[in-house]
């Protein structure tokens, strides 16, 4: 029998990542820390070490903007991390809009609103052509498009200076999350999720499912954000391979038969 620590260890891991992360944005602003400097598309850590968003630099250079050598040297350190380590962990581990989707979805099981809709009506390959679309009207207005326009980062300034549109973007995606589309913002929509799934394709850190031990409870698909990578479930022992995975382990945790946990990607066999 699993314990109440077992139940919830990632959750509570991720909650305090994310919430540490925009205290030291906080502070930085606040009081002055050097910690972590700037925003979530493009911060200084400890004064020294740049980070920057892929995507986001992806927008600038459309815009036709000229790439500084930190900029670049931070594209280069988020993307190696990501691409090699992390996968699409920024979705479920640092991004602020997270804990919001995570409580409509919470509430639409509590609800019974996932009974009531059994199909959903869109497709997940939205967001890959919202990062096309915002790449294009980059181009032609010369203005970072969805930084322009990005919930993550109105609720990144609400929290740092104090909440304006910010409070509107947490109603619209959590009504939207709740009431329309079951894990819409995240799941089909957002680009930059879109875009951290491309990068993390190949990454080390995988949930892995042993058949041997699944009954098939499908607990798992439940919680899970991004539902169709877990297509192995009670049939194959294989890690999930697919990079729209957010390795919020949520489908680790709430599996009480020990059928999931985290392993290292086998490169050599592909697995």
């Amino acid at each position: 029998m699993k314990t109440l620590w077992n139940n919830y260890r990632y959750l509570l891991l991720r909650r305090t990542t994310q919430i540490g992360i925009m205290f030291l944005y906080f502070g930085a602003n606040a009081w002055g820390w050097d910690i972590l400097i700037g925003n979530l598309s493009s911060s200084l850590l400890f004064g020294m070490i740049p980070m920057s968003d892929p995507y986001a630099a992806l927008q600038m250079l459309a815009a036709g903007a000229i790439m500084a050598t930190d900029l670049l040297i931070g594209v280069a350190i988020i993307t190696f991390f990501y691409a090699v380590v992390g996968g699409r962990v920024f979705c479920s581990w640092v991004c602020p809009v997270n804990p919001i989707t995570d409580l409509a979805n919470y509430l639409r099981r509590v609800l019974g609103f996932n009974q009531i809709q059994k199909k959903q009506p869109a497709s997940r390959n939205m967001r890959y052509w919202a990062i096309g679309l915002s790449l294009i009207i980059s181009f032609a207005l010369g203005v970072t498009a969805f930084e322009f326009v990005s919930p993550i980062s109105m609720i990144h300034r609400g929290i740092i200076f104090g909440f304006g549109f910010g409070a509107a973007a947490i109603l619209v995606i959590f009504l939207f999350d709740l009431f329309v589309l079951k894990h819409g913002w995240c799941g089909y929509i957002c680009p930059l999720g879109g875009a951290y799934s491309i990068i993390g394709k190949y990454s080390l850190i995988r949930v892995h499912h042993d058949a041997d031990n699944c009954t098939a409870c499908m607990k798992c698909k439940e919680v899970c954000p991004e539902v169709q990578v877990l297509h192995m479930i009670a049939k194959d022992t294989e890690p999930v391979l697919s990079g729209e995975c957010t390795n919020c382990a949520r489908c680790i945790e709430v599996c009480d038969d020990d059928a999931l946990e985290f392993s290292i990607r086998n490169l050599r066999s592909g697995s």
